[in-house]
């Protein structure tokens, strides 16, 4: 930092003007500074929201010129800490003003919103012009579409739709040095060099503040076929994917995986009104299918008959209302949040080939009870596009601290299963300040040479961000 903290707020107030807010008393910034998991808790020397892009365009350049670190932040839902400050001296700069849907063509199927809109707003705002974004996480009421994009997150539709980076046409961006790339665009095939939008969705913040971007639409379902559905077990949920799949192609947008315990424990702490299953298995599958207008009904419903049949599937409740599906949903949604109700919670965000995810599960949950016997496992996700939350609660009855102050053996474990097994460490999170010295031992040394390079072409005074992803 070449300015004292003093200073920089001076400066700041200037800058500002009008066209931004400035906030610099420590009591103001602390939601600003306090991310959900509570694991990282590093002051920062202000936060600033701009009003208008070309605040921020000004911003960068002052902050460039003078070394000052900026983080970027949007609704600061993220769960590894890339949008919280690491080293005390930055400033935190929230996009949430920037907040304009600027276009929305049904028909064309595409969406240009800005960097701030909240995810759920944007879902409004397109099916209001009569079609469907389809990217659902369970923040999607505070998360904001700049970090959506800059983390490329990905959430319970990715198995038919993709995650953020396969969603986006083209994304607006503030450099470091304040100069504004300009490339929205509703093309699907643009073939003219390197695809820049697809460098920015994902960095996390390292390489440009994400100002704006032009999204993918879908039409909209005439109807929704869900299943809650029993299974024996992981093995058996795989069999059954490959099943559905096969009856319904990319109509299968959604399967995710529950154990009973992760159930039980919303049953126990109030998070559910009733038990969603309709009888008691080990493990269950969230099964979703769209119908489209003019759509065969009871897709889903014929291949769970044949499924049952087959032995695949024990027992299973098809939703016959739009409460039935909100429940289910809500079963799935609040499998990790309920941990925190019954104690420490250790948390693996993690994805493998599908055909892997029983062995990841398997050898997981025996390698957590040797490390710490009677720790309870709670894998649960996205089986359908191999991304398996792989939690663990604490022992009944033991003590939190101790048990979260023992989760870097776990962690090993997880991860080195995962390795074997050709998996990512981070499946849909992204590294932020949490991951990374777990991205250096795991990442390819080229690839991690290209991701330097590339971040010291794009930020040469390294002000965007410092300490996240790359370390």
């Amino acid at each position: 930092m070449t300015l004292p903290p003093k200073e920089i707020i001076r400066a700041l107030k200037t800058l500002l003007g009008d066209a931004g807010s400035l906030i610099s008393d420590p009591a103001e910034m602390a939601s600003y500074l306090a991310e959900p998991r509570k694991r990282f808790h590093t002051p920062a020397v202000a936060v600033v929201l701009p009003g208008s892009i070309a605040t921020l365009q000004a911003l960068c350049r002052w902050a460039n010129q003078h070394r000052i670190p900026l983080v970027p932040q949007s609704g600061n839902t993220g769960l590894v800490g890339g949008q919280v400050p690491l080293r005390g001296d930055e400033v935190v700069v929230n996009l949430s003003r920037i907040n304009r849907v600027r276009e929305v063509d049904a028909t064309a199927g595409h969406m240009t919103v800005e960097t701030g809109v909240i995810l759920e707003e944007a879902h409004k705002a397109a099916e209001a012009g009569g079609a469907m974004f389809p990217l659902w996480i369970a923040s999607q009421g505070s998360a904001r579409i700049g970090g959506v994009l800059s983390t490329n997150a990905g959430g319970v539709q990715v198995l038919a739709f993709g995650n953020a980076r396969e969603l986006t046409l083209g994304v607006e961006a503030v450099l470091a040095d304040g100069r504004l790339y300009r490339g929205l665009n509703a093309l699907k095939k643009d073939n003219t060099g390197y695809d820049l939008k697809d460098l920015l969705v994902g960095a996390e913040g390292t390489l440009g503040f994400i100002t704006a971007a032009t999204l993918k639409l879908f039409p909209i379902p005439e109807a929704y076929e869900t299943a809650f559905i029993n299974v024996a077990g992981p093995e058996a949920a795989l069999e059954l994917f490959y099943l559905l799949r096969e009856r319904t192609g990319m109509r299968l947008t959604a399967f995710e995986l529950m154990p009973r315990f992760g159930i039980d424990l919303q049953l126990k702490h109030g998070m559910l009104l009733r038990d969603p299953a309709a009888s008691l298995s080990p493990w269950y599958v969230l099964a979703e299918v769209n119908r489209m207008k003019g759509g065969v009904p009871g897709a889903l419903q014929s291949a769970l008959e044949e499924a049952l049949g087959g032995g695949l599937v024990t027992d299973a409740v098809v939703a016959e209302s739009e409460s039935d599906r909100t429940l289910m949903w809500a079963a799935r949604e609040q499998m990790s949040d309920v941990q925190s109700r019954e104690g420490a919670s250790i948390k693996h965000d993690v994805s493998v080939p599908i055909a892997a995810v029983p062995r990841l599960i398997a050898e997981g949950a025996a390698a957590a009870e040797r490390i710490v016997p009677g720790i309870r496992a709670c894998p649960f996700g996205h089986m359908g596009d191999g991304n398996i939350h792989f939690n663990f609660s604490q022992p009944a009855g033991a003590d939190g601290k101790a048990f979260m102050a023992g989760a870097e053996p776990l962690h090993a474990a997880i991860y080195r299963i995962v390795g074997k097994l050709g998996g990512s460490v981070s499946a849909e999170h992204g590294i932020g300040q949490l991951k990374t010295d777990l991205l250096k031992q795991v990442k390819d040394p080229v690839a991690l040479e290209m991701m330097q390079a590339i971040k010291a072409a794009l930020d040469p005074n390294g002000i965007l961000n410092p300490g996240k992803v790359l370390g």
